[in-house]
Formats: C-alpha cells, structure tokens, sequence
C-alpha cells in the first residue's frame, strides 16, 4: 500500500516524513500507524506532539529510537538472550514498554527527556550507552522535578570513603543531565543554570580532592591545600562545556611537595571525569610552580603581578580543599586588588588587553564570535570589571565575583546608568543562551555561530525561534543578535573609554572617602581657603541615599581635584553646587556627567577658571549638553546662526519683548559655546578635536553679532517700519567691523538709512531714530541674558553728532568734514544687517574716504602720529600699568592697529590688497608688499596676538571686562591656565618682552 509520509512531516520530520516513517512505524517505535497514516492512539499523538516541539525534531526522534533501541538490548542480555546487533529491529519488551509507559504517563519525563534528546546528540548518546540513566529525569514521588542544583548523586553506600573516578564521572553525568534538561524545558533562566553548573564544579572538585588525597602514599600527612576558582566557575556563570580555571595554594612549605602531588592528581581527575582544571592564571602562568605558598602568592602578588591578574581575582572564590585557607588568601589579597586601578597603566592595561584578545580571533570567525569578538561577552566582561576595579575600591557592593550580580550593583549604584544597564544584561543573557545551546549540542566548548544554513536553522529552534508573519525564524534569531552585538559593542566603548575612569582611578582611594572628617582634611591639602563651607557643599550634593547622591559620590573626589588645579577652588566648587541644585532632579544632568565622555572633567574646567562661563551656565543650565560633543564646540556657520537668530525673532512675532528675549537666549547659548572652546583648546587632555585661536575666536563672536542685531532689526522693523520704500542699514566698525571681536566688546556701529522718493527727510530721519533707539534699547535692557552693547560714538561728530545720518548726509559729510582720524576709522566699516543693497553703496561711499587717492599727506601723517600720542596719555585709565595693558598700551592691541592703518591709510589707494577689514589680514597683505619688514610683521604679529588672548582671558576669568593684566594674583594665575599654563611670573615677563618688540616695530613703521 502507498503511504503518504506528507502527513508525518507536519510534525517537523525532515525527508517528507519517509525517514521518521521506518522509526515510528512498526518495526521501530509503533506510534505511527501507516494504513490510517496517523498515531496509533491519544498516547502515541501526544508523544508526536511534544517530539515535534524539540529543537530538532529528527534529532530527537532518532535519539529516541536508539535509546528504545539500548534499553531493549540491556534487557534482553540480561535475560541471557542474544543481543540484536545495531540497526536491526529492536525487541519490544518489558523495558521498551516501561520506557514509552513512562513516557506516556509521565509528562514532565516526556519533556526534560525529548528536550535533551532534540538538543545534545552528545547527551544522547550518553542515554544509549547508559539505558537506566533516563530514569533520572523521571518525576518524583512528590511530583517534583529531579534535583536539578548541580549536586552530585553519589552513593550512600560509600560512607565516608571517596568515590571512585568511574563512580564520579557517572554522578558528574547524571547531575549536568538533569540540569541540562531544567534549562531546555525553560523552567528556569540563565542564572539558576549557571549557578548550578558552577555548584556541579565545586562538588566535583570536592570529591576529586578526596580522591587526591586518599590517593598519597602511607603515612604522608594531609597537607594543607586550598582550590580557588577563578574565571567563570569563580564567577558562578560556569557554562556547560569550560575549563576550570584554579589557583592552588599551600599553608606553608611543608605543604608543597603533598600538595602538589594533590594538585596534579586533581587536575587528572578533573580531567577524566568532565573537563580540563586549568591552573594557568597562577603566578608565572605555566612556567610558575603548581602550587605555591601563602607568603610566595602574596609576595608575587605585591612585587610583579600584572594589572591583568588583579583583574582575574575579582572572580576569585574559595572551591574546594582547605577553604579557610583559601578565606585568608583572598583577605589578605583583596587590599591589592582593590588598589590596583590606581597603577598609571591599569586602565590602559585593561583596554589593552580587550584589543589583544579581539586580535587573536581568526579573521574569518571573527563576525561569528559570540564570547570574543567584537559585541561579545567579554565586551560585557571587560566593561564590568574595569568599573568594578575603579569604584569597588570604597564600594564594596560591587565586589562581586559574577558579572550580572556586579552589573546590577554598578546599576544600583548609578555609576552605569539604568538603561544602558538593562540593555547589557540582556545582551548579556542572550549571549550566554546561545552560548549554551552551542554547547549542548555536541558536548564541545565553542562560541562560533555556525555559517551552514542546516546548522542556523538547529540553533534558532533551539533557542525557542519560530517563523513570524514575513520571517523565518533563523532570520529572526539574526536580527536579535545583531541588536544586542550592536547594543554590546557601543556600550562597551562608552563605558570601557570614558575619561571618568581613567580620572577617578588617578583619586587615591583614602581620597574617595567622602566622610566629613577625611574630606575636610583633604580639602585643606586640595587647598581650599573655606574648607569649612567646602564640606557644606559637599554634605549637600551627596548626603542621602538616593542615586543622585550616590552618583555625586563618585563624581565629586576627581572633581575637586580638577577644582584645586584652579587658582580658586572654593569658586568652582561654589560653582558647581549652583549648577548641580538647578539641574540635579533633571534626569540627563548626572547621567551625562558619568556617561559623556569628558563632560565632568570638562565641566570642572570651566567653572573653576571662568566666571563668565560659568554665570553664562547658571542662567542656562541645559547648555551643559554642549561639553559632550566636540562638534558642539566648534562655533555655528555664520548663515547658520543668521538664520536661526531670525527664526527665533520671528516665532514672537506679535510680542517684540518675547522675541528679543528669545534672540538673546540663543546669543547666549552661543557665547557659551564659544567660551567653553576658548577655555578647553589649551588643555590637552580636555580640548575639542578642532581646537579654537584668537582669530577664530573672534571671528565667531563677531558672527554672533552680526545674527543678534539682524534679528533685533527684524524685530523692531516689524513695529516700526518707516515710510514705504525706506531703506535702513547698520554698518559695523571697529571690531565688530574688524571680525575682531572679544568677549567685552561692544558693537561699534553706524546707522543709515535712505528716504523713499517724495517723503520729507524730518518723517524718514524720525523714523531712522526710532529703530536706532528701540533697538539698543532691547538689547541693552537688564535681562537674565548678556546685555550687548550698541555703539554708535564712531559716527561723524561723535555723541554730539545725530544718532542716524542718511546715506546722503554721510557723503557730504565726508566730502566736507571729514578728519584724517574718521577716515581711519573707517578702516574696519562693514556691512552687518539691513538693507544689502544700502550697505553696499554705504560700503562704496566708504571707500572714498578710507582708501584716499594719492594715500595722505605729510601733514596727515603727521597728524596721525600726534593723535597717536595724545590717545596714549589722554585715555590711558588713571593707575593703569601702560606695560601691560592690552588695549592701549605699549605693543598692545592698538599700538598694532594703529601702525597697520597708517599704511593702509597711505597705500591702499594703489594697493587693492590692503584693503582689508581684518587687521591680521591687513598686516599680512603690508608685509607681502614689501612695506613692513618681515621681522618687523612678526613681531607685531606676536603682540597683537597675545594681547587679544590675554584680553580674552580676563575677561573669562573675571567675568567682567578688563585690559590690564595684573602683575600676580589670582587673575593672574587664572589667565595664565587659560593659555596653556606655566609659571605666571615667567608669562609676565614673556607678555612684556614680545610687547616691546611690538612696540619697536609699530614705532618704525610710524615713523618710516
């Protein structure tokens, strides 16, 4: 009769079912009945159901069939019957029929038993080589499941005797078989399986000791010898096929040579029994002795050990032998091990190691690797421990020896945040779940996700993947490890690479004892002239018991040291506090600083060297987001910042006090960004990728301007928009017009307009004032936002001139009024914001004035010179130092500025290249035209430079404008860390020496 094998396959039976026909059919397991092509009985469809619900269906069908098969045999010889030899129908008998009984009636049986059966062919076959063993998954007489825990059933009988290694190797057996068959029904997760793997390496390395040790010659004394686990067995995540990695230690020298002879012997037994015992990470690895004593362990351990194995004994844990002994080499070891993150080399050492480790995976299994390729478990290992070396030094919850107990409690103690916590843990169960089933399969130690599409499809199945809508299975089991490798790997550098570790772990660690007595002490060597106040502060940021305190905790011992590295620390602890209390219930503020890179350290920087910055923080908390990114600190394209300055105006644009406010928030949020480089380009730990110069520096402030009166004009034209057809424009000078800005500066600028046709110039010059005024008025008005100055002093006639000229006006003006000095002020006119077409024509007319056909006169020149003078003595402040003052005096700002315009103001007419608006840039196009000489440029170069950065360092410091620079102080030493650090006295005495070569240049192209 034809059969029709097509209805078996719908249980999962390859072949088209032909195949599981000849084992289920009459001459194998009589479940299938071929002439009505389905299951004998309820029974039979039961056992097929749960079959087809294994891994691997035809794995375990065959497995079954072989292990019905030896059960039969076993049977009929001891009956005295001639055994069948293999791959003959096998004899149904009494046990063949207790086996599908039970099966039948014992459903927690059925499922430990085929799960087993469907995942490991290597624990299949040891069922058919051991027939009665199946009956240890059988249920109990309570109902309960076999003892799954990892202990070892051996036989009472022996008493107190050691087992035998036969009699080992069978409880070993049984004991990984049924904690195999828990894991496989999914009655418990992955922890239970590998603590009870780790408790099944304990009781055989126990019973291997006894072994040993029975095993020594007549009359040798027991020595006194301790097993210590390390790696995964220490760490209690045994998996199912590992070394057992250990550490022999001996009491004393007369323990040695009896203890080695039980060393060795174990590490046979071991061996015989179920896996290799590798004592490898002993001291001198292979090439150090078996066993050594408590006092050479201790010496090796504080002269020569390596970070790498201070590392391996965080998973140190007593396993066997003389475990008091082992208790007092793990106390005394502990010290050093919880100190050893303060080597310089340790966090390197540890990230070193990771690479090395990635680099000795075969290229071509590299992707597969699910343990040391990249997105791995030892990602997650690596990330753990190197956490657990740096803060476990005064937090000794996280000294745990397992790697999720140890997550959980760097979770808990906020030093990894929640959810990059949950993610790695369950990156970390869902590597190890693969990692278990690879294992399973063949009884052989392999982290390699097989390539055969055959083999992917075993494995997805075996960790529970079915087919989704549009799916298979194998390709959802794909895109879940992607995920979590993905997941792994970007949380691996995040944690392992953040400059937080390599900081807390330079602290001392009696230093990362925050108590009120240690830190008062260490405030006082930190130098701290308030360490009273300093532990207020201190009690206020991490008093409690909450995260965030416990966040602070960590944070505060590397900050401090970062504050006291500051002329004030008082200030930037001050500082901090401030920052800390607006923004601590914020979610993102303290998860930033432990998990964005340099934001803490960078954080300490600016609070501690920049009032500016900091007042600039303490109105705008948020804009701390920008230390995370080096992309956030470089300055905004200039159309970017017009553009947005713009928007944010127009979103208000009913309301022009709203508007303003809004303007004047992004300015701020600019100057900040701006500052924050300025402060960190000269660190060379902290500075961004793309560090910032003076020129730069000044060119972005000048940007920022040049956006905040744009939209400031958009704002005010909107109310008060002037006759049709009026133009208005504002025209930048000095340094606004010059690119040349500096934190303090003002903004020159002048304001033009032209009247329509028609409209009496009284009605448009009314209007041409009234933005003038509303607009200096909204930007000058006391905001929680930096005020920005509008200066229009530079305007013909001065203050006592009118506010706004006409284009017209401004022309005759020029043509008839005109001093040299206002010509040369015109030098740096630009265009900024209004009316581009006015601006243009303003900029046209100003060429005429500023770049003079036939350059100056004598006389001119002359005239220059004596206002030059009168400038010097007329507006020097009363007091200050002309030595050292930045603006006006000697080889400052404008001695420089001064020598560049006169000989724009001579040759530029002739010279295109001069006409400049940027004095560097003016200097640089003098001295290619042969009219100033090189040494001469230089040396210019070199004091207008450095007068800008130490202007602009001031004013960081201080918070206020400032151009003197003082002799010694504070400031002083302030100002000098800003630009790269040194002795202040010798930074003085460098200012005066290339001012004065300025000064002597600037006097010889004066006078040339």
């Amino acid at each position: 009769m034809m059969t029709r094998p097509s209805r078996l396959a719908r249980y999962g039976f390859a072949d088209n079912g032909a195949r599981a026909t000849d084992l289920l059919g009459e001459d194998g397991l009589r479940l299938w009945d071929a002439t009505t092509q389905g299951p004998v009985d309820a029974a039979a469809a039961d056992l097929l159901d749960a079959l087809s619900k294994t891994a691997d269906p035809n794995l375990a069908l065959r497995q079954l069939h072989r292990l019905a098969e030896s059960v039969s045999r076993a049977a009929e010889r001891s009956n005295g019957a001639r055994p069948t030899g293999p791959g003959s129908v096998f004899v149904h008998n009494a046990a063949t029929a207790e086996l599908l009984g039970e099966l039948y009636g014992d459903q927690g049986l059925k499922r430990r038993l085929l799960a087993v059966l469907g995942a490991s062919s290597a624990l299949g076959d040891h069922l058919v080589a051991n027939p009665d063993e199946w009956r240890t998954l059988a249920t109990g007489k309570s109902g309960l499941p076999p003892d799954a825990e990892g202990r070892l059933a051996l036989e009472d009988s022996m008493g107190d005797r050691p087992p035998t290694v036969p009699a080992l190797r069978t409880a070993y057996r049984i004991s990984l078989l049924r904690i195999a068959a828990a894991d496989l029904t999914g009655g418990r997760g992955l922890e239970p399986t590998m603590a009870a793997l780790s408790r099944l390496a304990d009781e055989t390395l126990a019973a291997a000791y006894a072994i040993a040790v029975a095993g020594l010659p007549a009359g040798t004394p027991e020595p006194r010898l301790a097993v210590i686990a390390m790696g995964k067995c220490g760490g209690n995540e045994l998996n199912y096929v590992s070394d057992v990695d250990v550490i022999f230690v001996a009491a004393g020298d007369e323990d040695l040579a009896a203890g080695t002879t039980v060393a060795a012997r174990l590490i046979e037994i071991g061996g015989l029994v179920a896996w290799p015992v590798d004592a490898a990470l002993r001291p001198e690895g292979s090439r150090g002795p078996l066993v050594r004593t408590l006092a050479s362990h201790q010496a090796y351990y504080r002269r020569w050990a390596r970070t790498w194995e201070f590392q391996a004994l965080l998973k140190a844990r007593p396993a066997a032998g003389d475990l008091a002994l082992a208790q007092d080499w793990l106390a005394d070891l502990a010290p050093l091990v919880w100190h050893a993150a303060e080597r310089p080399e340790a966090v390197a050492d540890v990230r070193d190691m990771r690479r090395k480790i990635i680099d000795n995976v075969p290229p071509k299994e590299v992707e597969r690797e699910i343990k040391r390729g990249p997105g791995g478990l030892r990602d997650i290992e690596f990330a753990v421990q190197l956490l657990q070396l740096v803060h476990g030094r005064i937090d000794e919850t996280l000294r745990a020896p397992g790697t999720l107990p140890a997550l959980r409690a760097l979770v808990t103690g906020g030093y990894v945040g929640r959810q990059d916590g949950e993610t790695l843990l369950r990156g970390y169960r869902f590597l190890r779940g693969v990692e278990h089933r690879l294992q399973l399969q063949q009884l052989k130690r392999t982290h390699t996700v097989p390539d055969d599409p055959a083999g992917l499809r075993w494995l997805a199945a075996a960790l529970g993947y079915t087919a989704l809508p549009g799916r298979d299975a194998v390709q959802a089991f794909r895109s879940d490890w992607v995920g979590h490798a993905a997941n792994v790997r970007r949380l691996h550098v995040k944690l392992l690479y953040q400059p937080l570790l390599e900081a807390v772990a330079r602290v001392p660690t009696e230093e990362l004892r925050m108590t009120p007595e240690s830190a008062r002490k260490r405030l006082v060597i930190l130098g701290f002239a308030d360490p009273a106040g300093a532990v207020r502060h201190l009690e206020a940021l991490t008093g409690g018991v909450t995260r965030t305190a416990a966040i602070q905790r960590t944070l505060l011992p590397m900050l401090l040291q970062d504050f006291a590295d500051a002329p004030e620390p008082d200030r930037g602890l001050l500082s901090y506090r401030q920052v800390s209390d607006k923004l601590g219930s914020t979610p993102w503020y303290l998860r930033l600083l432990r998990d964005g890179g340099p934001v803490a350290r960078r954080l300490a920087r600016v609070l501690s060297l920049s009032r500016y910055a900091s007042d600039l923080l303490t109105r705008d908390p948020e804009a701390l987001r920008l230390l995370a990114d080096d992309d956030e600190l470089l300055p905004r394209p200039r159309q970017a910042l017009l553009d947005g300055f713009a928007a944010a105006g127009d979103r208000h644009a009913t309301d022009p006090v709203q508007a303003i406010s809004a303007v004047r928030a992004l300015r701020r949020r600019e100057l900040f960004r701006i500052a924050c480089a300025d402060i960190l380009s000269q660190d060379e730990e902290l500075a961004p990728e793309r560090p910032l110069d003076v020129d730069m520096i000044g060119m972005a402030l000048s940007d920022v301007t040049d956006a905040t009166l744009g939209a400031a004009l958009r704002i005010v034209r909107r109310t008060k928009p002037g006759p049709a057809g009026f133009r208005f424009a504002i025209i930048g000078m000095g340094r606004l017009g010059g690119y040349e800005m500096s934190y303090p500066s003002d903004a020159d600028v002048l304001f033009v307009y032209t009247a329509p046709p028609g409209t009496p110039d009284g009605e448009a010059s009314t209007a041409a004032r009234g933005i003038a005024e509303e607009l200096r008025r909204l930007l000058q008005t006391p905001a929680p936002d930096p005020a920005l100055g509008v200066d229009a002093d530079l305007r013909p006639e001065g203050r006592q001139g009118p506010l706004v000229r006409s284009l017209q006006a401004y022309e005759q003006y020029y043509a008839r009024w005109s001093k040299v000095w206002e010509a040369q002020a015109l030098l740096r006119a630009r265009f900024v914001c209004g009316d581009a077409s006015l601006g243009a024509e303003f900029e046209q007319l100003a060429d005429g004035v500023r770049y003079p056909s036939g350059g100056l006169s004598r006389e001119q020149v002359i005239e220059i010179r004596r206002i030059k003078a009168r400038v010097e003595t007329e507006r020097m402040p009363r007091g200050a130092d002309p030595n050292t003052h930045t603006k006006l005096g000697r080889g400052g700002l404008a001695d420089v500025e001064w020598a560049v315009q006169l000989l724009q103001l001579r040759y530029a007419h002739a010279e295109p290249e001069l006409r400049k608006t940027r004095t560097m840039e003016a200097l640089d196009a003098e001295c290619r035209a042969g009219l100033v000489d090189s040494s001469d440029a230089s040396a210019m170069i070199a004091g207008w430079t450095l007068a800008a950065q130490v202007r602009n360092a001031l004013t960081l410091v201080r918070g206020r404008p400032t151009d003197q620079l003082p002799r010694h102080g504070v400031e002083l030493a302030g100002a000098v860390l800003l630009l790269g650090g040194g002795d202040p006295g010798e930074f003085v005495d460098r200012y005066l020496r290339l001012t004065r070569r300025s000064r002597a240049a600037m006097e010889r192209v004066l006078e040339s």
